[in-house]
């Protein structure tokens, strides 16, 4: 059977644009712990700049996901963009960590918009029959904006300012805003139905889509690990007297690109099961040899090891959301699944940040490390249900 066309100029343009968004952002992400410690941020405060932006992110999600059962996703692509430059800059005018918080909040509102519209507008663009590989690329602009722009983001903390790093940051969310621009996206027949007789609003509906709220779990307890790493990894090769912490994140990125082309058109063909036990165990492995480090060698092979099975799990969690659900309930699955990553991520910095109290990092990345055997676990229990082969959605 032939396949339908997946490298068309829309989806090219909106992998880009979607991994300048991802690096613009993520190049602040483990940099902020450290810069709150530096103005005098204590340990809850640390915790409290990543779970406050998750709670604004995932507030929002719900009104975009109905909205985007009834709206064209070019506007509220390139609304969700230019908040996102606005409030980029924004983080240089004060020092007070108050104001940063409220700074912080607002940004995860723009943030939940964002990712939660132009992660629909590619469901729209990829063929369904290529969900898997489609969202498997696409999720690749996701993984290496979180993988390669933290270590960028580091080395300009590290070596410059904070303030020529949110400068550059922003500069990437320009040449974002400018791709989003040119970009031509398709909105579903079905939405342009739905502006004659639009749907009732619920928060719960928009929050929640049921079909896929096994895999969206699974993405929260997945997510609580990558939490550690983001929030206390710079923290911790301070301590450990590291110099490489950018390393980690290269070899990760590195590792997580040259995987994605097989792990995609595995999941097309054989489903998320065997995929995610595979690399939970990869990542539970990756997060021991971390906690170890006491060279840059060290560093590599946990960054090489949680790039091939963290960075591989990411897109094959998001895909396998999707194809649980409906075309036009696609954009508020979407919106759950970017949720259940920043409820992961902000439960992971509000418990961490208050054991961080009574150990050290290596301590944290021991900890979190044992979500991803529960993630094993309960992919297993799915997989044991399962009663027909695996198809890959129409």
């Amino acid at each position: 059977m032939h396949k339908p066309r997946l490298w068309t100029r829309p989806f090219i343009f909106l992998i880009l644009a979607n991994l300048f968004t991802f690096m613009s952002f993520q190049m602040l992400l483990p940099n902020l712990p450290p810069y709150i410690e530096s103005i005098g941020g204590s340990t809850l405060e640390v915790g409290l700049i990543t779970t406050t932006f998750a709670f604004a992110a995932i507030v929002i999600r719900p009104f975009i996901g109905h909205l985007l059962m009834t709206r064209a996703r070019k506007l509220l692509i390139l609304i969700g963009a230019g908040a996102l430059l606005l409030l980029t800059m924004m983080y240089p005018v004060t020092q007070v960590v108050f104001f940063l918080l409220v700074i912080r909040f607002i940004h995860g509102l723009a943030w939940g918009w964002s990712t939660t519209v132009n992660g629909t507008a590619a469901v729209d663009i990829v063929p369904r029959r290529r969900v898997g590989e489609g969202m498997g690329y696409f999720g690749l602009s996701v993984t290496v904006g979180m993988i390669m722009a933290p270590s960028l983001g580091i080395y300009l903390y590290q070596n410059y300012s904070f303030s020529l790093l949110v400068w550059i940051s922003a500069a990437l969310g320009i040449i974002a805003l400018l791709l989003f621009s040119v970009t031509r996206f398709t909105t579903p027949e079905q939405v342009y139905e739905n502006q004659k007789n639009p749907p009732r609003f619920s928060f719960k509906d928009a929050l929640i889509e049921k079909r896929s709220w096994y895999p969206a779990l699974v993405t929260i307890l997945n997510t609580f690990g990558y939490g550690a790493v983001v929030t206390y990894i710079v923290i911790f090769g301070n301590e450990q007297g590291l110099d490489g912490t950018f390393l980690f994140y290269f070899f990760n990125a590195v590792l997580a690109t040259v995987s994605r082309p097989v792990t995609g058109r595995y999941f097309d063909k054989r489903g998320p099961w065997n995929l995610i036990i595979v690399c939970s165990v990869i990542s539970f492995i990756a997060m021991w040899v971390l906690a170890s480090a006491d060279s840059n060698l060290d560093l590599i092979i946990a960054g090489a090891l949680f790039g091939a099975g963290y960075g591989s799990m990411m897109p094959a969690l998001q895909a396998w959301v999707i194809s649980k659900t409906s075309i036009e309930r696609s954009g508020i699955a979407n919106g759950m699944y970017y949720s259940s990553i920043d409820l992961g991520i902000g439960a992971s910095a509000l418990v961490l940040g208050f054991i961080y109290q009574f150990v050290n990092t290596a301590a944290l990345f021991k900890i979190s490390s044992f979500l991803f055997l529960v993630v094993m676990v309960l992919t297993v229990i799915d997989l044991r249900r399962q009663t027909e082969p695996w198809q890959s959605p129409q």
